[in-house]
């Protein structure tokens, strides 16, 4: 009989993606996937390493996983990724864990697997330089069949002062276009009609004489019912070229996830971010010239070393002046091994961090909800992903800005299109009707 085996996906869409990937390489070696962990003869997390809280979550599944294998004796367990790269001996030496394999080594777990299950716990954390698993053909796991994730690079060269990624992905390389517009094609024969283009700073993707605005323009020729999405862009280095390539094809979503960190110059020079407050708002005002009704989204940190009231106050009035769609904001936490850990005191206190961090969630949801209102009226077409999480009457899916709708339907299913008018909201979800037109 064949082994099953049962993985848990933690972390960024990369992961999603590297998890895919994984199935596909265990599949052609006879392995099956399920998704009941008590009939698992192989359990994995596919771990983050980028905030303290994703580390100890996994600790705390390494436990629960034991049990599992307690319970059903020849079970083997594996953390994988990017906390796998990053604590390497210390997940082995704890003897509940007889796989560690690095985000490069993933083509080796059929060895490992083998290896370990003779009583030898293995571990393989190589970086490599070339690794971009692109002639692989992963294994989809989005249930409704509609999205899917193609990786187009990894790793990454920016080495920003707060972050782990440079350290548990390797150096940036980029993959081979003519895979990349394969499994695209690929992916719309199989009845997919969203894909989502990802790389730790996709606006440097590099491939012979093809840059990002290339390939963006290349993917979208694949089909006019295929939707494209990317991330994640860099504010350094996302081009004009890249938002006239958005703006010229209907195809490619209007949204941008743009993370900013902070509003303060000092800080995002010590973050080593290496644009300023200025170049931001001008690659904003961009965006908004070429694309008038794009959405906008992007990620902040507060509390970072040495960061001042006033200086968090820059960051608030940031996001007051972009009204951003929506926001992804924690607190720093410290991550060891980094530039901020080896050369700046953690010097902001938690009682300071949380409070700054609750003032900015309160701020973006009045932001998310003003956006939302300026939407009552206006109609959108909008891909079906499945029922809504609140009544089985109703359908849910994404606006080509990235806002969740939600209207009530009996006749579509995930994968069609369907026009829509905004007639309420949420900060979190227009309500709509549709509308034929």
């Amino acid at each position: 009989m064949a082994k099953k085996v049962y993985i848990e996906t933690y972390g960024c869409q990369m992961n999603v993606n590297d998890t895919e990937v994984i199935f596909s390489i265990l599949g052609k070696e006879g392995y099956e996937r399920t998704e009941d962990i008590s009939q698992a003869d192989v359990i994995m997390a596919n771990t983050c390493s980028v905030r303290d809280n994703a580390e100890q979550r996994i600790w705390g599944r390494v436990e629960q996983f034991n049990a599992h294998k307690k319970a059903r004796p020849g079970t083997l367990v594996g953390i994988l990724g990017c906390m796998a790269e990053r604590l390497k001996d210390e997940l082995l030496d704890t003897g509940k864990v007889d796989i560690v394999s690095g985000p490069d080594a993933y083509r080796t777990l059929p060895k490992l697997l083998a290896d370990a299950s003779e009583g030898h716990p293995q571990i393989n954390v190589l970086l490599s330089r070339e690794e971009t698993y692109g002639d692989i053909s992963p294994v989809r796991i989005d249930k409704n069949g509609v999205s899917a994730f193609i990786s187009i690079m990894r790793g990454c060269n920016n080495v920003c002062s707060y972050c782990v990624v440079p350290y548990t992905r390797g150096v940036e390389r980029s993959r081979d276009y003519h895979t990349i517009v394969r499994e695209a094609c690929d992916c719309f024969e199989k009845g997919y009609r969203e894909i989502t283009l990802l790389g730790q700073n996709v606006d440097s993707y590099s491939f012979e004489d093809v840059n990002f605005a290339k390939l963006l323009a290349m993917v979208a020729e694949v089909s006019p019912l295929l939707r494209i999405r990317f991330s994640t862009s860099h504010p350094k280095d996302i081009s004009d070229e890249v938002i006239e390539t958005m703006a010229s094809y209907p195809n490619i979503c209007h949204h941008i996830h743009l993370p900013v960190q902070s509003g303060n110059n000092r800080i995002l020079e010590k973050m080593r971010r290496r644009y300023t407050r200025e170049w931001y708002l001008g690659r904003v005002a961009k965006i908004r010239e070429l694309m008038p009704d794009c959405g906008l989204s992007t990620d902040a940190i507060v509390g970072f070393c040495s960061e001042s009231e006033a200086e968090f106050e820059d960051t608030l009035s940031l996001f007051e002046q972009v009204a951003f769609d929506s926001a992804f904001m924690f607190y720093y936490s410290e991550r060891p091994g980094t530039l901020a850990s080896r050369n700046y005191p953690d010097d902001v206190s938690i009682e300071d961090k949380t409070r700054r961090l609750n003032k900015l969630i309160e701020l973006q949801n009045k932001l998310s909800l003003q956006s939302n209102k300026k939407d009552i009226g206006k109609e959108f077409e909008v891909l079906v992903e499945g029922p809504s999480k609140k009544s089985a009457d109703q359908l849910c899916g994404r606006a080509g800005n990235n806002k969740m709708c939600v209207w009530t339907d009996s006749t579509h299913k995930p994968g069609d299109y369907v026009h829509v008018r905004v007639k309420d909201c949420s900060s979190a979800t227009l309500l709509c009707e549709e509308i034929t037109l």
